[in-house]
């Protein structure tokens, strides 16, 4: 729209004059037009009057954001060097956990069963401790005990190394043991550790875990254990090769989250020259077990 000049403002404050000067003469006889031609000639006069002002573009919404930007203290508190061993082990903490604490029943009779793992560090170094055995009722069948230092090479997986002592079966012996152990692929909780006894013997182990959660207190946990044996050893019922296998399902319900009773199933299984060392004991080459049991942690 063209902006209206001085000239034809002042033409049509004339003609806005001369209906009024109409209206006067002209008295009673039109009244009514010419108020109101006289109040349209104004209402234009004074909107041509009115400068028009070019748009403006509104102005952005400035909305403050709710986190503020990181800075260099910020990141330097929570990781720096760009290292993970530069996070240090400030902090010394500590964890004691029976896995397994059970009664297993099977068809050669009763038994209790363990396996637990503790540890104490920080971060990156810690000191880690296992142990698991069983006990028939003709005593001592089966304990071990492992003390292993664990260093974290990544944020899932430590390597250990340390020794292992056997009480039973057989006489006592000692292993020196090194392996991995961590969270593999979908948090299945992996081990396998390999072992060189004092008189020249080598073994190996490896051990899976998995938790699925059912409910927020109804737990399934499958576990696989596999026990390899570079060579014979009569006297503890050991043979070379894959000596045995071990395959465990329970169901926990957590009454707390550090104490949850369970109950399961278990299968138990040698080979080679091992089950061949079992029948000449009178024990069975596999065997299933039904278990009862806690596990807990502090």
């Amino acid at each position: 729209m063209d902006k209206p000049t001085s000239s034809t403002i002042q033409r049509r404050l004339k003609r806005t004059a001369l209906a009024f000067s109409v209206s006067v003469a002209f008295g009673h006889a039109a009244p009514a037009l010419a108020q109101t031609a006289a109040a349209h000639a104004h209402d234009q006069a004074a909107a041509d009057a009115v400068e028009i002002q070019p748009m403006q573009p509104a102005a952005p919404n400035m909305v403050a954001s709710p986190v503020p930007p990181l800075t260099d203290a910020d990141r330097n508190a929570v990781f720096h060097g760009g290292h993970m061993h530069d996070m240090g082990d400030a902090e010394i903490n500590y964890l004691v956990l029976f896995d397994k604490l059970e009664w297993q029943h099977t068809g050669g009779g009763n038994a209790l069963n363990w396996e637990g793992t503790a540890w104490v560090g920080g971060d990156i170094d810690r000191l880690w401790i296992r142990s698991e055995g069983k006990r028939t009722g003709q005593g001592l069948e089966a304990a071990e005990v492992q003390a292993l230092w664990g260093h974290a090479i990544s944020p899932w997986w430590d390597v250990v190394g340390g020794v292992r002592h056997d009480f039973k079966p057989g006489r006592s012996q000692t292993w020196a043991a090194f392996g991995l152990q961590g969270l593999a692929l979908y948090n299945f909780e992996a081990e396998a550790t390999a072992y060189v006894g004092q008189a020249g013997q080598t073994a190996a182990r490896l051990e899976a875990k998995y938790e699925l959660l059912i409910t927020n207190r109804l737990v399934l946990q499958p576990t696989a254990e596999i026990n390899i044996y570079g060579k014979n050893d009569a006297s503890r019922g050991i043979g070379a090769g894959l000596s045995s296998t071990s395959l465990g399902l329970r169901l926990r319900y957590e009454l707390d989250r550090q104490f949850a009773p369970y109950i399961g199933v278990n299968w138990d299984r040698s080979y080679g020259n091992t089950a061949r060392f079992a029948e000449q004991e009178g024990q069975r080459r596999s065997e299933v077990s039904f278990v009862a049991g806690v596990r807990a942690w502090f």
